[in-house]
């Protein structure tokens, strides 16, 4: 079993920063990808940005040049730094720990999700 905590969140002003982190602890599988997913009220949960064990990044499109996500395998750390803030970004952002096993199955974890809003 993996836990995710998350901090970071809250309410910024347009234009404004926020960095995200999320911390795994418990039965953690070296080979693996954390990443940040966010759902806004009334719309499909959707993928923010990626990252590998070996630091490979994939961001959305709707994000990219505007957020950084970065680890520390070390301490199980997953950040995201979100910078040039929308009104549209505002949601629930979710850390996401994917583990890749040698069978080829994948297992995930869910953060619990914290909020991040972005007046205008």
């Amino acid at each position: 079993q993996v836990q995710l905590v998350e901090s970071g969140g809250g309410l910024v002003q347009a234009g404004g920063s926020l960095r995200l982190s999320c911390a795994a602890s418990g039965s953690i599988f070296s080979i693996n990808t954390m990443g940040w997913y966010r759902q806004a009220p009334g719309k499909q949960r959707e993928l923010v940005a990626t990252i590998t064990t070996g630091g490979s990044p994939n961001y959305a499109d709707s994000v990219k040049d505007r957020f950084t996500i970065s680890r520390d395998s070390a301490k199980n750390t997953v950040y995201l730094q979100m910078n040039s803030l929308k009104p549209e970004d505002t949601a629930v952002y979710y850390c996401k720990f994917t583990s890749h096993t040698r069978y080829g199955y994948d297992y995930a974890y869910w953060g619990q999700g914290t909020q991040v809003t972005v007046s205008s």
